[in-house]
């Protein structure tokens, strides 16, 4: 205890280096000693627990047909919960190629209707030039022979 003024106060907290450094090497070995102790401690009342609880052949072999079974109904939910998973992700993916193909479809037709309508406006055009071109060069020759 230190005397400060009127009261006293104890200090639990290292006081020096010295003191800080061999705080945390006792903490290092004592932390392990403890949790072993402890360990240990569980370890042996679970086995007293059980040989308390199977004194006889035939009630340990009970108690492991159940964990069995346990075992066994765990097992069958998860592959069941794996089946439904996977047809859920078939079915999502089907889905979606059948989505996709049909955009694709759908923009092809859109696309190939485009180019046709491209296609006659070309045509069209060309022959509206065609018919003009061909007018001038008959004006033209018409002049020609006109003015020989």
């Amino acid at each position: 205890a230190r005397k400060t003024g009127a009261s006293t106060t104890t200090s639990t907290g290292p006081k020096t280096t010295v003191d800080l450094v061999q705080e945390i090497a006792e903490r290092a070995v004592l932390v392990p000693v403890g949790a072993t102790l402890l360990a240990q401690e569980n370890l042996a009342s679970t086995v007293k627990g059980l040989s308390t609880k199977y004194r006889s052949r035939a009630s340990l072999e009970r108690e492991i047909k159940r964990y069995e079974r346990r075992g066994a109904t765990a097992r069958n939910r998860f592959e069941r919960q794996v089946r439904k998973t996977r047809t859920r992700f078939e079915r999502e993916l089907r889905q979606r190629r059948t989505r996709v193909e049909r955009t694709v479809k759908h923009n092809r037709r859109r696309f190939e209707r485009e180019v046709r309508s491209v296609r006659k406006d070309i045509e069209k055009q060309s022959g509206q030039l065609t018919s003009r071109v061909e007018k001038i060069v008959s004006d033209a020759q018409g002049r020609i022979t006109s003015a020989i």
